[in-house]
Parts: structure tokens; sequence; C-alpha cells
């Protein structure tokens, strides 16, 4: 019993401390914010971060990657669900239009950004995490409507490739920008969807 509230202690720390240091790094940056100052914000002691975290950037990571979005899961969800490509296709286009372009992960990309200038490990990281499992998921799904007999105007991971950059470059254009260009409106990402589907033969 003893063993369990402190593991639950520690757990509404750890949140405590993760909710802190989020809006920290997006407020201040990575490099001008200290454990000082997520400590005072989250309440608790150095002492308890160092226990959970080890470091400012073991912290960083644990922000990071405790919200990481690849896709990959809904991506392979809607693709099992729907037969027809270009239906799962919007589908999956409005999904991931709705996740990466939220202002909050829009705010964390702004600092994985700038911290994977300076450290490579963290970046090959982020990006296997995320665009690689998307694409991926994505390369199985136009390899298995192939496979069905659907003619593809391409190769399944050059259409891939296409599909997740139509999408994660809102999501860069905005983090760089602060939005400073305006989100695409609906019938922005409509025509885009529409020009790939067509291009990649899915559509008249």
């Amino acid at each position: 019993m003893v063993v369990r509230q402190e593991c639950d202690r520690l757990d509404r720390r750890r949140e405590a401390i993760l909710s802190a240091a989020r809006v920290l790094f997006v407020s201040k940056g990575f490099e001008q914010t200290t454990l000082g100052d997520v400590v005072e914000r989250a309440g608790g002691s150095l002492a308890t971060v160092y226990k959970l975290f080890d470091n400012k950037e073991g912290l960083l990571e644990a922000v990071v990657f405790d919200r990481i979005v690849s896709g990959e899961e809904m991506i392979r969800r809607i693709v099992d669900e729907e037969r027809d490509p270009a239906m799962a296709l919007t589908r999956i286009a409005k999904e991931l239009q709705r996740t990466l372009l939220d202002p909050d992960e829009i705010a964390l990309v702004r600092v994985v950004i700038a911290h994977s200038i300076r450290n490579e490990m963290f970046a090959e990281r982020f990006f296997s995490s995320t665009a690689r499992c998307s694409r991926l998921a994505l390369q199985e799904a136009f390899e298995r409507w192939a496979g069905q007999g659907v003619k593809l105007a391409g190769e399944p991971r050059d259409l891939a490739d296409l599909f997740i950059g139509m999408i994660v470059s809102d999501m860069q254009t905005q983090a760089i920008s602060h939005g400073f260009d305006g989100t695409p409106t609906c019938d922005t990402i409509a025509f885009r969807l529409q020009f790939f589907l067509r291009g990649a033969g899915l559509a008249n």
C-alpha cells in the first residue's frame, strides 16, 4: 500500500512537472528555461526533477515524446475500415490536419525544431517516431491497394512521401512563421487533396 501511494504521488508530480515544463519551454524557449523555473511553477523540488528526468534534456524529451503524434495507428485503422482508397486518404488527411495543426502541437514543434538544430540524435529520434512511421504506414497502404488491383500513377513510397509532405509542410510553416501567413482554409486543403488524388490516379 505504501509503495503504491508513493508511485501515485510520483505520477502526479511527474505530470505537474511535465505540464509546467511544456508551458515554459513554449513561452520562454528551452535554453532560457531553467529547472528552477519549472520547480517554481510546478511545485516540489529539484531533487524530484532529477530523480524523474535526470536533467533538462531528459525533461524536454519526456515533454516531447509523451505527446508525440505520428498518425501511424490512425492511418492503419482507417485503411482497414475504408475499402475505397480515395475515401481512406480523405479521412486520413482530415485527421492529420486536425492533429498536426493544433496550436499546442505547433507551439511544441517550434521547440523541437530549435533543439533539433543543436542535437542530431534528438532530431533523428523525433523524425523516426513521427513522419517516418506515418510514411511507412501510408506506403504499406498504397502497396496494399496496388496488390488489390488499384492502378497507381507512381510508386507507393513516392506517393506516401508526397501525401505526408502535403500536410507536414503546413505544420512546419505555421511553426516557423508563428502563423503570420494564416492557416490553410478548408477549400485549400480540399483542392490539394483532390489534386493529389488525381495525380495518383485515384480520382478523375
